[in-house]
């Protein structure tokens, strides 16, 4: 606002009465229809000594709008998602997808592809700081189209305006934005899903009430505080920290999912032990042995990896609880076996005294370094493990910023307080494993992209991941847009692209240290073999380069099996033609424009994409092109799905496509020679593969 400027006009003195009234009553402002508004009912209550009878009360989270949010979750949409082939990396064969779009209308489209089949959600919402831009979504439609007031709009003409702290509808229009979203997500997640939502004080306790709301109470797992030392609090009170609120698709399940696959890798190890101590005398060839295995089976072991030692009593890891922690411990020397010297001490102190500790020794409890520098530790074995993910994480906020810069060196800032993917990939671990799939619809820079590919390439599981983000415009007086990024869309896929092949340049790095390793050992030239290495013939090999050469073999398997492409698809208008969700619109003078249901613009790339879409069919899917009859045919996951979209199709390419039996197959309605040639084609597929099912769009 120009201060200099006059008001030119008389005091609303309504407003100032009413900032009155909430110096006084503060509990009495709430927010109605037109923005502040006075709680009259509660306003009588405070200056009454008895109970007023006013509206019935009610435990519940209320606002104005909510009823609005509802019904804008459960409008159904006529948008679909187009296939960007040039911004995407191995589209046919990746697993992973970026959609550029509304979260809102991205999430109902992915309602039947995925209902029930996210792991893991992770989202990064607006804060709602009072700087921050918020979705204002319209339920009252007109052909489609949003009704535009005033304020920002992006490329789909829908509104995305500022909610500054001095909005009427400050918080209502911020609990607007994320209800639908919310209750959405709640639907693709599976029985045992997750969804861990970054927030901070501004919003936090409306974000609990409403995930109470969407997600019941009772499926509330709990509360992390991610101290990231960042202080943007102008008050006395340093803010140093922000939240991650985690709820559950359904509790139990999600308990007894963790218990399960806990006590399943609990077992393998105390099993592994067992064998291991029945089979070996010698505790250097049982170690030698279960390291030989424990390397090769790691990826397998999470979150026991760190489980890599064995003794009379079993399978154990280190861990470093000897210290007290925040306070002044015990004082007392412990000698080093081997050196006879005095181990270093902790900083506050030994954690239990020193009878306690020296019967630890006595027992074999208390594991040695090589040498008297470092700090002992406590056997912990498999059999003791009980899991938990810490409620406290100890990140500095500056690190998300560092591990951008590190893959955008040319650029100072390309991206303003990323996620760090140490947070992220720390989350993932303990939710998800193997073809596990996460998905973050507010991605920004795509952080949790990075964070999965990065957590892949370590245990060699197969994550997959969804990412949706609005191409928001970058201002041009910004770095990223200086930089040749025009949409925040740009900066995420960029990334993904920098990410992995930085990933997997430092496991090509590891992997040829250790052939050089091997190669040395064996004084000669490892050979490839059907994808693994082997030792020359005739070449003499000891035990320690049989075991290099496995831990070569397994990590070119991880390289091998990392899927480091992802498919890029962009929200827009149906492929259809308007006549064909509304023909009543149209009369017998104009219809024959409309001889072909499908737009002129769209490929067969856009049809087969919707076509998924409207079959419950995810996106993921294997898809191979191939070349039957002269006609381009598009296979998804073998042949669950045949879409075939070129003009001119009979009878002989019926014979010739029922030869694969697939699933199901789709024309286009004016793709067939004529009407005949499409009866007899239905009946061709009828006799010749009736497992198939027949669709035309």
């Amino acid at each position: 606002m120009d201060t200099d400027k006059l008001d030119m006009k008389s005091p609303d003195l309504v407003q100032e009465n009413l900032e009155k009234i909430a110096a006084l009553f503060p509990n009495c402002v709430t927010e109605g229809a037109e923005g502040k508004a006075i709680d009259f009912d509660l306003l009588k209550q405070e200056l009454s000594p008895a109970v007023v009878e006013g509206n019935k009360e009610r435990y519940r989270l209320e606002w104005p709008g909510k009823r609005e949010a509802i019904v804008t979750a459960n409008l159904p949409t006529t948008k679909t998602l187009r296939p960007v082939r040039e911004d995407s990396v191995d589209f046919d064969n990746t697993e992973n997808l970026y959609i550029e779009g509304d979260n809102l209308e991205v999430l109902k489209l992915l309602q039947e592809s995925y209902l029930g089949k996210i792991k893991m959600i992770y989202i990064d919402p607006p804060y709602n700081t009072g700087k921050d831009f918020v979705y204002k979504d319209n339920f009252t439609m007109d052909k489609g189209e949003w009704s535009i007031v005033n304020g920002n709009k992006d490329e789909y003409n829908q509104r995305l305006v500022a909610n500054p702290e001095t909005a009427g509808r400050y918080h209502s229009d911020w609990l607007s934005m994320m209800y639908p979203r919310l209750k959405l997500a709640r639907n693709l997640l599976t029985k045992s899903g997750v969804i861990f939502i970054s927030i901070d004080d501004n919003e936090y306790h409306n974000l609990k009430k409403l995930c109470d709301d969407v997600y019941g109470e009772r499926n509330f797992v709990g509360n992390i505080i991610w101290k990231n030392v960042t202080d943007n609090n102008p008050s006395n009170i340093a803010t140093e920290h922000e939240y991650i609120l985690v709820c559950a698709k359904d509790k139990p399940n999600l308990e007894t999912f963790w218990k399960s696959r806990l006590s399943d890798v609990k077992e393998l190890l105390i099993k592994k032990g067992e064998e291991m101590i029945s089979s070996f005398d010698d505790s250097d060839e049982r170690q030698r042995k279960y390291t030989q295995w424990f390397r090769n089976h790691k990826s397998e072991l999470w979150p026991l990896e760190n489980y890599k030692f064995i003794d009379e009593q079993g399978v154990y890891s280190g861990e470093r609880g000897v210290h007290n922690p925040g306070k002044e411990g015990y004082r007392y020397d412990i000698i080093h076996p081997e050196t006879l010297k005095p181990c270093k001490e902790p900083l506050m102190g030994y954690r239990f005294p020193k009878e306690t500790m020296y019967q630890m020794i006595k027992e074999g409890r208390i594991i040695f370094g090589k040498d008297e520098d470092k700090l002992v530790e406590i056997k912990v074995y498999a059999k003791e493990y009980k899991q938990k993910l810490s409620s406290v994480f100890n990140l500095d906020g500056r690190t998300g910023a560092n591990e951008l810069k590190a893959l955008f060196t040319e650029n100072k800032k390309v991206f303003t307080n990323p996620k760090t993917i140490k947070l992220l990939s720390e989350l993932f671990a303990f939710v998800t494993r193997q073809d596990d799939i996460i998905l973050d619809f507010y991605s920004g820079s795509s952080s949790s992209a990075h964070a999965l590919l990065d957590l892949n390439a370590k245990d060699g599981a197969k994550r997959r991941f969804i990412l949706v983000q609005l191409p928001e415009e970058i201002d041009e007086t910004k770095e990223a847009y200086k930089a040749g990024y025009k949409t925040i869309c740009e900066i995420g896929k960029e990334r993904i692209r920098r990410a992995a092949q930085s990933i997997v340049n430092g496991q090509l790095s590891v992997l040829n240290e250790k052939k050089e390793d091997v190669q040395k050992g064996i004084n000669g030239q490892l050979l490839m073999d059907n994808g693994q290495w082997k030792f020359p013939e005739g070449v003499l090999v000891y035990e320690e380069a049989k075991t290099l050469l496995e831990e070569v073999n397994h990590l070119q398997l991880k390289i091998n099996n990392l899927d480091t492409g992802f498919r890029v698809y962009r929200l827009d208008s149906s492929n259809m033609q308007d006549v064909y969700y509304r023909p009543q619109d149209y009369d017998q003078n104009n219809l024959e424009l409309f001889a072909d249901n499908i737009k002129s613009d769209r490929t067969a790339d856009d049809l087969l994409a919707q076509v998924m879409l409207d079959w419950g069919l995810p996106l993921s899917l294997k898809i191979e092109q191939v070349e039957v009859s002269g006609k381009k045919v598009f296979k998804v996951a073998e042949n669950s799905l045949y879409a075939c979209f070129d003009r001119g199709i009979d009878e002989d390419f019926a014979k010739a496509i029922a030869q694969d039996e697939p699933l199901r197959i789709v024309f286009r309605d004016s793709g067939f020679k004529n009407d005949t040639a499409k009866t007899n084609v239905k009946q061709l597929l009828k006799q010749l593969s009736p497992e198939t099912e027949m669709k035309v769009i």
